[in-house]
């Protein structure tokens, strides 16, 4: 198809401001590109890191966003495993599935020089054109296109069995989940303690059960999402009306849980988590904490005998595992996981769905871009 020389898109305006925009449309401009018409693009906890300026290096004007899925309409030469016409998703990180990081599962710290993540362009680059920008600046995909780098190794077909909505968690919050839950050993018979119910929590909290968890604590305060925490399964605590270690160590026997999740990325919710463990017991730290300084000494993870992990999930990998297993499983059968979409919006009223998530007004937000 022949794509229109102009489109609409989410774009940084500077802190705490998105702007609905009108941009170029990206074109194939490496032999291994893919051009995918987005069919829908979520909002992203991570997104609020910028947002906010707790991290730095996005310049004005880039188009925002990492969590689509679409059909692809235009090829590189290069590229062999994908037709015009396929329905695909997407990690949020692209990588080329040969260097020695891809091979051994850390697909998100693939060495290729392509290798970045969506809609991160400085503002240096952000003066270039896109042909001459570096090879890792890469626009988001809160847009009706996105272009995707290395686009054989980086996009994942989609069974016609699972839906946009499934594939769009699949690249980002429902492998993080999984991700974390395997970091944190959780397996049959764990104790697990959930700190944060955002998405990712959320899904977290389905994902242990599915791995064989006996005992599920989630932690949070705002009661919409202690509500559908319940509903998964898990304990709601509000940490700001009870005392959540006395109730751990209430549910096992003065120990302390197995696991703790972390995925909110404050000092206060790693130490709540560091607390909420026994001796010997692990935390799985995925939040994306911008704190200098860890909220608990060395002297203290020595004495709690801790077992520590943290880190990006590897998304391309986990799609690799969790995609067949989502097809292969009957609808009516599968976990809830697309309950956590609280709004599905249009790409038109984006600036509206950032201020809901911003807000917790929403717990996810889903755009439309067709």
């Amino acid at each position: 198809m022949a794509l229109p020389s102009h489109m609409q898109a989410l774009t940084f305006g500077g802190r705490e401001n998105i702007v609905l925009s009108t941009v170029p449309t990206p074109q194939v401009i490496r032999p291994d590109d893919v051009i995918v018409k987005v069919t829908c693009a979520a909002i992203c906890g991570s997104d609020l890191h910028p947002f906010h300026g707790r991290e730095g290096g996005i310049g004005k004007s880039c188009t925002t966003g990492h969590e689509f899925v679409g059909t692809v309409v235009a090829l590189g030469d290069n590229v062999k495993s994908l037709r015009v016409g396929d329905r695909v998703a997407s990690p949020f990180t692209t990588n080329c599935g040969n260097c020695f990081y891809c091979k051994s599962g850390a697909t998100c710290r693939c060495s290729h020089e392509q290798a970045g993540g969506f809609g991160w362009v400085d503002d240096e680059q952000m003066l270039l054109p896109e042909k001459d920008r570096k090879a890792n600046a890469l626009q988001g995909a809160h847009a009706e296109f996105v272009r995707v780098p290395l686009g054989d190794a980086t996009c994942m077909k989609v069974p016609d069995s699972v839906t946009d909505e499934e594939a769009i968690l699949l690249g980002d919050i429902l492998s993080t989940a999984f991700f974390a839950a395997e970091n944190g050993g959780v397996g049959p018979g764990k104790a697990v303690v959930v700190v944060g119910c955002g998405p990712v929590g959320l899904l977290s909290i389905l994902a242990v059960q599915q791995l064989g968890a006996s005992k599920v604590w989630a932690v949070d305060s705002i009661p919409d999402r202690l509500a559908m925490a319940a509903s998964f399964g898990a304990e709601a605590l509000n940490f700001k009306a009870c005392d959540v270690l006395a109730t751990v160590r209430a549910g096992t026997e003065g120990r302390g849980a197995d696991v703790a999740l972390e995925l909110v990325g404050t000092s206060q919710a790693l130490r709540l988590g560091f607390d909420s463990i026994r001796p010997g017991g692990t935390v799985s730290s995925i939040g994306v904490n911008t704190d200098a300084a860890f909220p608990f000494s060395p002297q203290e993870a020595y004495g709690k005998q801790l077992t520590f992990k943290c880190g990006r999930c590897p998304a391309r990998h986990f799609m690799e595992k969790l995609m067949p297993q989502l097809a292969a499983c009957p609808a009516e059968a599968r976990p809830p996981y697309t309950r956590v979409i609280s709004h599905r919006m249009h790409l038109r009223e984006g600036v509206e769905g950032y201020r809901l998530f911003n807000n917790r007004e929403a717990i996810k937000v889903v755009l439309s871009c067709a």
